[in-house]
């Protein structure tokens, strides 16, 4: 069982085209970078579950009702009458996204430590806003540290929205002291240089690896994924070509396909993660790579069935 943890939100995405002079359209649909990554690992048939607080409006039931669909099981998930987190979307000529916030008082900032996850639990994933806005975010942090002590594999994607930290430095301060907890790193370029804060990535990356991960990943967009171990080895694979509608969902993809490939591989563990070799990490991220393009060639957070990367 893999469980991520973390927010579900609602996405508002530009719509058709208005004439000149009219609001634009904005449709809704099921979002935030966990509930994403659990969506996608339902979706490709990993045993997974979902773990956050979700409103009892329309809008949480209807985020509840897309997990069960894909078979994810939401028992995990906390309930409460505050609104749904709302994230406006704007989406620009090259098909990446950007994110406006509606967070004040929102259900999944009141997440609660809960007393236990799933029996059977083998990794826990995090990451996003989850980790920022209190006073959920240091429940998040007491889970992930929990479960870690316990021997579960754990995986951080911190999916930077910097417009939601208000002290940068506080937050990379805190961002350095998660990595003792975690196994498995997973950045975006643009994340690793704001987390770096004007010093040089390849560096900055080394010494976070040495501060706890066993590997590190890095997307870059079209041009693919790398990986860098804490023993210094490094593989990478090319982006999948496709004709982009957009981004959003696609680093949450790679979440869940890295994960989905590593049990495939039998490699939830540090010691498991260090004796893969290089043609094995091709594949892991060449899947991830596979699984990415296919949520860019549709709208919003679509990721893929498993029958769809045969």
């Amino acid at each position: 069982m893999i469980v991520v943890a973390g927010e579900a939100l609602i996405d508002l995405v530009p719509g058709s085209a208005q004439a000149d002079g009219a609001l634009p359209a904005l449709l809704p649909q099921r979002g935030g970078g966990p509930y994403n990554t659990a969506m996608a690992l339902g979706r490709l048939g990993s045993p997974a579950a979902f773990c956050s607080r979700v409103s009892t409006d329309a809008f949480g039931e209807a985020l509840l009702a897309e997990l069960r669909a894909a078979g994810v099981d939401a028992a995990p998930v906390q309930r409460g009458p505050e609104p749904t987190t709302l994230a406006v979307a704007s989406i620009d000529a090259d098909g990446s996204a950007g994110y406006g916030f509606y967070v004040e008082g929102t259900a999944d900032r009141l997440f609660e430590l809960p007393a236990a996850l799933p029996e059977g639990t083998r990794a826990l994933s995090l990451g996003t806003c989850s980790l920022v806005l209190e006073p959920g975010a240091s429940a998040y942090e007491a889970l992930l540290k929990r479960e870690a002590e316990r021997g579960v594999f754990t995986a951080l994607d911190p999916n930077i929205r910097a417009g939601l930290i208000p002290n940068a430095a506080a937050y990379r301060a805190r961002f350095r002291s998660w990595l003792p907890h975690v196994t498995l790193l997973k950045l975006s370029v643009e994340d690793a240089e704001w987390l770096a804060d004007g010093s040089d990535v390849d560096a900055a990356l080394t010494d976070w690896l040495a501060a706890g991960p066993a590997a590190a990943v890095l997307t870059r967009g079209g041009d693919g994924l790398s990986v860098r171990t804490r023993a210094g080895d490094e593989y990478a694979v090319p982006g999948e070509r496709v004709d982009v509608v957009d981004t959003i969902g696609a680093g949450d993809t790679v979440n869940a396909a890295l994960l989905h490939r590593l049990a495939e591989h039998g490699a939830l563990s540090p010691a498991e993660i260090a004796s893969l070799d290089a043609e094995q990490w091709r594949d892991i991220l060449g899947f991830a790579a596979r699984a990415a393009a296919v949520t860019c060639s549709r709208a919003g957070a679509q990721p893929p069935y498993a029958s769809e990367l045969v």
